[in-house]
């Protein structure tokens, strides 16, 4: 593949190295001068300075034929405009972006990049999933198929403690996962039975996540 990374920091810098020693053939747009002479020194003609929100400098580093274009710069501005450039402007197949604040998730979902990295985000729903009694947490969202994989206990208050899985009148389009009591996991079946402490991970469509709420959380 050529993938184009526009954004020369830590993760830049590293995405630059590694997808390298897979086999892949890589150019780094790196717009502050000073970090561009480190990485020249490093990565040599894979680097390019310039300011990626430029078309003549997406273009000079071969955007056009680009199989995927990653933006991982410290704006997140600069991050939408490049990946919306790549993809209607040059029909880049794919594009990453960086979201540096998750608030500005929704700016990136209105102009459709579903494929996005937030490491603030990632790390506050690892600290709520260490939580004894967390709320309903997003494990995995999965944008392009309008699904997300959710984690969430049950508590003593809960409408669903001491039922059964095919007692719960879920919503349709939703499902139980898996069960975890005293750190053993198992597949959530009809005949499994919900117990306060539980920790339960469920899938579905992201519209009807406040009707699971409703089911299986404490109102």
């Amino acid at each position: 593949m050529y993938i184009l990374i526009v954004g020369g920091g830590k993760v830049g810098s590293n995405l630059t190295s590694t997808l390298m020693k897979m086999g892949h053939e890589v150019t780094l747009v790196e717009g502050d001068r000073d970090r561009y002479a480190l990485l020249e020194e490093k990565f040599e003609h894979v680097v390019r300075p310039g300011d990626a929100t430029e078309l003549f400098v997406l273009e000079r580093a071969g955007v056009e034929r680009a199989d995927l274009v990653v933006a991982v710069t410290g704006d997140d501005e600069d991050n939408i405009i490049v990946c919306q450039v790549a993809k209607e402007k040059y029909g880049v197949p794919k594009v990453i972006a960086r979201v540096n604040d998750p608030r500005n998730q929704p700016h990136f979902d209105m102009v459709g990049i579903t494929l996005t990295v937030s490491a603030t985000a990632t790390i506050l729903a690892l600290i709520e999933h260490q939580l004894p009694q967390h709320e309903l947490v997003t494990l995995i969202d999965l944008k392009r198929e309008n699904l997300e994989i959710v984690e969430f206990a049950i508590g003593s208050g809960s409408p669903a403690a001491g039922k059964y899985v095919r007692e719960l009148n879920l919503p349709n389009r939703s499902r139980l996962i898996s069960v975890t009591r005293d750190g053993r996991a198992e597949i959530a079946i009809g005949e499994t039975q919900l117990a306060p402490g539980d920790l339960v991970m469920a899938i579905l469509e992201p519209d009807v996540e406040d009707e699971l709420k409703q089911q299986l959380m404490p109102a």
